[in-house]
């Protein structure tokens, strides 16, 4: 008699958490939003940078670009150079 309750008591979880798992499932399959409501929702979750920061950024990617633009120019007049006492 003691391992029908505890069997019937093993049952009976099962059940349960078979039931909550089912309802669950509904729950979320009803409560998927629209990809539109989804998308403002991620929009409202970006952060722009103010007017101070975009100025420093482009500031240091220009004088980044220039910097690396002489370089590529000083080692290319360096090579030919070399290259025209060689040949």
């Amino acid at each position: 008699m003691g391992e029908t309750a505890v069997n019937t008591a093993q049952t009976t979880e099962k059940a349960a958490k078979a039931d909550h798992t089912d309802k669950a499932k509904k729950a979320k399959k009803e409560k998927k939003p629209s990809f539109f409501k989804g998308l403002k929702k991620e929009y409202k979750k970006i952060v722009f940078p103010d007017r101070h920061t975009v100025t420093k950024q482009t500031i240091a990617v220009v004088l980044a670009s220039v910097f690396l633009g002489a370089l590529i120019a000083v080692l290319d007049l360096v090579l030919k150079f070399g290259l025209g006492f060689i040949l």
